[in-house]
C-alpha cells in the first residue's frame, strides 16, 4: 500500500510543558537521547532493518543494522517565535509526509523546541512494520514514564552495550528460506523456478485466506460508500490539525441520556463518533455540499468483539467496522442514538472484519501475493469507506519525559489511496486529543473541521441538557 503519496507510518505529537526547575527551564536534549537509548535495549527491532531474500522466495527478514546511528533517528529542531499551534501543525505535516528511509531502522523522533509557553514537543514516526497497533509498542510510548525525573531512584541507567550481529549473506538467507520451506517444499521449489502454476495456487490461497474480508468487499461492492468530498486523488503533501476537548463532557452526555430505549448501551466512543459526525456536517454545509436528510459519511472504525475461541487474545477482540455517520440528521441527539444503534449492530451481527483474519493474509509467505492483496484492498478503499476514525484510550494519569509533564498526545494516522482525511484520537489525563491528518490540496479547509469539533460537542451537551430539563418538567 505504500508509495510516495501514501507513506504507511504512524506517528504521534507529544506536547510537554516547560522543563523542570532543576534544568533551569532549559531542555536537556542529551537527557532525552539517553532515555531513548535506554528504552531501545528492550525493543531490539528499533535497531534492525528490513532485508529482502534474493529472488523474493520468502518474506523479508529483520537483521541488525551494522551502521546504527542514534543521532540520525533522534533529531533536534525548533519553531520560530511565537511557536504557536498552527506552526506546530505545519511542522508535523511536513515531517510526517516524508517516507522513512528503507535502508535504516524504520523510525524517527523530532524533539521540537520553541513552543510559545516554554514547552516542547516530541514528534514520532514509526512504520506499520514495527507497530501493529495491538501488541507492539510505539516508540512514543517507550520514552514516556509514569513519574518525573525528580521522583526516580537514581539517574537514568546506562544502556546495555549493544553489538549488532553480523549481517547474513545472500547465501545464508536463501538457505534459511529453503529450510523454512521444508514443510512446503513444492511452494519453495516452484517459487525458485518461477513456476506459474504455483503462483496461481498462491493467489488462490490468498483469496481463500481473505475469508470474511472477501465477503465484506463483495458486500461493499453491492452497497458502496456514498460519494463524498473526502474521497479524492491525493498527493504527497499533508495538513495536520490538533484539537483538544474535555473527556468529562463526553461522560456528561452519557449520564444525561434518559434511561430506557437502550440508553445504557451508549458508550463514550459513540458520543465521540456523534461529535465527529456533527463536525463533518458543519464542514459540509460550510463547503456548500448537498446535505439532505439521508446523507451519510461511511467511516471505518475499530470495534471490540469477544472471540469465542480465545477470549484472552487481545488481538482477536479488535475488529474493523463500517458505520454510516448520519451527517444529514439535523438533531444532535438523534445522531447519537442512530450511531449507538449502528455500533451495537456491528458487534451483534459479527459482520466486521476481524484483525486476526486480516493478519492471516500475510501468513502465506509470498511477498508478491501479499503486495497484490494489499493493493487490492487499497483499490477497494474508495468504495469501502469515506474516512477512517481510530480511537485509542490512553492513560488517565500524567506521564513525563525527564522532568517535563506530558500535556497532550495527538495521533497521526496514515492516509490510504483515495482517502483525503484520517482522524485519530486518544484520551489522556482527562482530555480527548484529536489529530486530523489530511491531503494538503484537497483539504485546504481542514481547520473548519478542527473548529467544528468543539462546537459539535457543545451541541450534543445542549441537546441532552434540554432533554433532561424537559423530562424533569414532565415529572
Amino acid at each position: 500500500m505504500e508509495d510516495a503519496t501514501t507513506p504507511m507510518h504512524v506517528g504521534s505529537v507529544l506536547v510537554f510543558g516547560p522543563p523542570s526547575e532543576d534544568s533551569a527551564g532549559q531542555l536537556d536534549f542529551d537527557e532525552i537521547v539517553a532515555i531513548v537509548a535506554e528504552r531501545l535495549s528492550s525493543s531490539p527491532r528499533y535497531r534492525q532493518v528490513v532485508r529482502h531474500v534474493p529472488g523474493r522466495i520468502a518474506p523479508p527478514v529483520w537483521v541488525d543494522d551494522t551502521r546504527f546511528d542514534l543521532s540520525y533517528h533522534v533529531r533536534r529542531s525548533a519553531l520560530p517565535k511565537p511557536g504557536d499551534r498552527r506552526q506546530l501543525g505545519e511542522f508535523v505535516a511536513r515531517v510526517q509526509s516524508r517516507l522513512l528511509d528503507r535502508t535504516r531502522p524504520l523510525w524517527e523522533i523530532y524533539v521540537l523546541e520553541g513552543l510559545e509557553d516554554g514547552g516542547f514537543a516530541i514528534i514520532t514516526k514509526a512504520h506499520h512494520a514495527l507497530v501493529d497497533g495491538v501488541n507492539a509498542r510505539d516508540i512514543g510510548e517507550l520514552i514516556v514514564e509514569e513519574t518525573p525525573k525528580d521522583d526516580r531512584d537514581g539517574p537514568i541507567s546506562s544502556p546495555r552495550l549493544w553489538r549488532p550481529r553480523p549481517a547474513p549473506s545472500d547465501f545464508s538467507l536463501v538457505k534459511d528460506a529453503l529450510a523454512e520451506g521444508v514443510r512446503r517444499p513444492r511452494y519453495v521449489v516452484d517459487a525458485v523456478r518461477g513456476g506459474l502454476d504455483e503462483v496461481r495456487t498462491a493467489v488462490g490461497k490468498v483469496g481463500a485466506g481473505l475469508g470474511d474480508m472477501g465477503s465484506a468487499l463483495m458486500r461493499a461492492s453491492a452497497n458502496p460508500a456514498p460519494p463524498s468530498p473526502l474521497n479524492r486523488t491525493i498527493g504527497e503533501a499533508r495538513r495536520f490539525v490538533m484539537v483538544d476537548t474535555d473527556l468529562d463532557d463526553y461522560r456528561t452526555i452519557r449520564k444525561q441520556l434518559p434511561r430506557g430505549n437502550f440508553a445504557e448501551d451508549v458508550t463514550t466512543h459513540d458520543v465521540i463518533l456523534a461529535t465527529i459526525t456533527g463536525a463533518l456536517r458543519i464542514w459540509m454545509l460550510t463547503r456548500g455540499e448537498p446535505v439532505r436528510s439521508g446523507t451519510t459519511v461511511r467511516a471505518l472504525v475499530p470495534v471490540t468483539v469477544e472471540d469465542d475461541d480465545d477470549p484472552s487474545d487481545a488481538k482477536a477482540r479488535i475488529d474493523v467496522g463500517l458505520v454510516d455517520l448520519p451527517v444529514g440528521e439535523p438533531s444532535a441527539a438523534m445522531r447519537l442514538h442512530q450511531i449507538a444503534f449502528a455500533m451495537r449492530q456491528q458487534v451483534e451481527s459479527g459482520r466486521a472484519v476481524g484483525a486476526r483474519r486480516l493478519s492471516n493474509v500475510a501468513a502465506f509467505g509470498a511477498p508478491t501475493m501479499h503486495a497484490v492483496a494489499s493493493r487490492a484492498g487499497s483499490a477497494f478503499s474508495r468504495r469501502l469507506f469515506n474516512v477512517s476514525i481510530t480511537n485509542v484510550p490512553g492513560p488517565q494519569e500524567p506521564r513525563y519525559v525527564g522532568g517535563a509533564q506530558l500535556r497532550a498526545a495527538y495521533p497521526v494516522m496514515p492516509l490510504a489511496k483515495g482517502q483525503a482525511l484520517s482522524i485519530g484520537l486518544t484520551s489522556y489525563n482527562g482530555r480527548v486529543c484529536y489529530g486530523l491528518n489530511a491531503d494538503r490540496d484537497s483539504m485546504k479547509d481542514l481547520f473548519v473541521i478542527g473548529e467544528a469539533i468543539p462546537d459539535a460537542l457543545e451541541e450534543l451537551l445542549e441537546a441532552h441538557r434540554a432533554t433532561r430539563t424537559a423530562d424533569r418538567g414532565k415529572a
